[in-house]
């Protein structure tokens, strides 16, 4: 009886594939992928505020059009 029953999930397991497996991982993958967009809008947003980058963009920006004119 047993037997039976085990050897029937494990029908259902295969006949499901490997995919029906990882359900679960999308909601992880989704937190994962959120966290590391935050941290990196974060960095960027830090950055933006730096003068010292204000002052490359200018530089590069001064260059270009000194160059083209």
């Amino acid at each position: 009886m047993m037997k039976d029953i085990v050897a029937s999930k494990w029908a259902q397991i295969i006949k499901r594939g490997a995919g029906a497996a990882e359900d679960g991982m999308v909601t992880a993958e989704y937190a994962l992928g959120t966290v590391a967009t935050t941290g990196i809008a974060g960095i960027l947003i830090w950055l933006s505020q730096q003068d010292w980058l204000k002052e490359a963009i200018a530089s590069i920006f001064k260059l270009i059009v000194a160059s083209v004119a």
